[in-house]
């Protein structure tokens, strides 16, 4: 579009002043207003009178957060001079996401000036041809997801600190120390004076160097890839579905009774934590497993069927929990939102996922499956999001009285309908109790269940040590050993489980 403000990017080249192009000096030449990401570089000189950016990366807490600001700075003076130049590092287009941003941008008009990047330097120390290789390049910082499933050969870019280096080892999960004499290469301050090849070791590499804003890492080849615990269970679940004859036969319907059981065996593993002994840990990694692979075991189904497969699976689980968090994820898209805490945050949510689904009824949505005590819970909740509520507990609580009373005279008058009816209205009164008592009636329930059934397993040992048959005896036993049970408890300050 004519007349629109414009901004040309250069880049200075892998390092030293001999690898930055002709054009680029010339266009540094014509273009007076002259802006500069970082002067770190040892071409920076080139430039003495650009601006740098280097003092907002001292402020921000993340790298999203300089680049769009860099973005707004060089709008901001495009649009006042016409046409700037903004200066990279290496080359415009290798891993320069403040540029990406730019070229995103609807605003202003980007000219690219093709430059020489540390990548063409690289492969002349490594001596090797990329495309033969089948070299994949990744940025340091998000080696776990880009490099999930790799074995290499990989070059590593952005490792510019030793702590860098170490999240690089922590993202394979190597715990026999497979990898640690694999040979690794650290390539620093490439195409400068100071040019360093240092050939090491998996196991030394965060250890050999200080790493700094000019090393990158190169791993010809990871015996353990990247994420190799979940592709291998990945694949495990593959193979059952493919050679165990019960797994062949299951389908998403027949499965659901084992969905829901092993969310609730995570539950009582849960339940079963205890703060002071990592011992208990080991039952709740063996059902969160025992979960994890029902989600497998669909997400495989699908895949056979040609539906979708656990990438569509992981990826629209990401992609809306950012979506979903803007007072996180916000600024990567040009937006600011600023929450004061938790109510705001769940408030967002809502209207975030109302806006998604197209839901015309503040019900939409509420899982039908859940257990009726939740069901009810999230059904009063909503109702009460807009005003549709006791304003306390005192005006719930009568409603139980009232409700009882309704029960005793549909269950007198014999009507086996209405009856039925009152007893749920007594119970969705119950739990409206609950709700202004800030208390999860399908855990107080849960926990009222426990405590009947220790202390119904206790009055069993005691009739056991008495030779007394249970089946054989009136209430009025049963009532005593219950009340033995309930005062021997007491004066022990037993608690039920949780």
């Amino acid at each position: 579009m004519p007349g629109r403000s414009r901004v040309v990017v250069v880049g200075l080249g892998p390092g030293g002043e001999q690898h930055i192009t002709a054009e680029t000096l010339a266009t540094i030449d014509r273009v007076p207003r002259q802006f500069l990401r970082t002067a770190r570089h040892p071409s920076a000189h080139v430039v003495p009178d650009a601006t740098s950016f280097d003092e907002l990366y001292e402020d921000a807490e993340r790298f999203a957060d300089v680049y769009a600001k860099i973005v707004e700075h060089l709008v901001t003076a495009a649009d006042a001079f016409g046409e700037v130049l903004y200066v990279v590092p290496g080359s415009p287009l290798v891993l320069e996401r403040s540029v990406r941003m730019l070229l995103d941008d609807q605003r202003i008009d980007v000219m690219l000036l093709p430059a020489m990047s540390f990548l063409d330097v690289a492969w002349a120390c490594l001596g090797i041809d990329p495309v033969e290789t089948g070299v994949r390049l990744v940025d340091g910082h998000d080696f776990t997801t880009a490099a999930a499933g790799a074995t290499g050969p990989l070059l590593v870019a952005h490792t510019h600190a030793n702590w860098v280096l170490s999240e690089i080892k922590l993202a394979v999960d190597d715990p026999d120390g497979t990898l640690d004499d694999t040979a690794v290469t650290l390539l620093q301050a490439l195409g400068t004076a100071d040019e360093r090849i240092v050939e090491t070791t998996w196991a030394e590499m965060d250890h050999t160097i200080e790493a700094d804003h000019l090393t990158s890492l190169y791993v010809p080849s990871l015996g353990v890839p990247v994420g190799a615990g979940y592709v291998r269970f990945h694949q495990l679940a593959r193979t059952l579905r493919e050679r165990c004859p019960w797994d062949i036969e299951q389908t998403h319907e027949s499965l659901v009774p084992y969905l829901v059981e092993e969310s609730y065996e995570v539950v009582d593993a849960i339940h079963a934590l205890d703060p002071s002994d990592p011992g208990t840990d080991e039952l709740l990694i063996e059902e969160l497993g025992d979960l994890l692979y029902q989600i497998e075991f669909h997400a495989t189904i699908a895949e056979q069927e040609g539906r979708f497969t656990i990438a569509d699976v992981t990826t629209g689980i990401h992609d809306k929990l950012v979506r979903r968090h803007p007072h996180v994820f916000g600024d990567e898209f040009g937006v600011t939102v600023d929450v004061d805490g938790t109510e705001q945050v769940l408030a967002n949510w809502e209207e975030i996922k109302r806006a998604e689904k197209g839901r015309t009824s503040m019900f939409d949505g509420i899982p039908s499956a859940l257990p009726s005590l939740a069901y009810a819970n999230k059904v009063q909740k909503k109702a009460a999001k807009v005003g549709f509520d006791w304003p306390d507990v005192d005006g719930a609580l009568p409603k139980i009285a009232e409700e009882a009373s309704e029960l005793v005279r549909a269950a007198h008058g014999g009507d086996a309908g209405a009856t039925d009816e009152e007893l749920g209205d007594l119970l969705f009164a119950v739990v409206n109790v609950a709700r202004h008592l800030g208390v999860d009636p399908e855990a107080a329930l849960r926990r009222a269940s426990w405590k009947f059934r220790r202390r119904f397993e206790l009055v069993e040992r005691l009739a056991g040590e008495r030779s007394i048959d249970l089946g054989a005896v009136d209430l009025d036993t049963l009532d005593a050993l219950w009340d033995e049970v309930k005062s021997a408890e007491a004066d022990s300050g037993g608690t039920a489980p949780v």
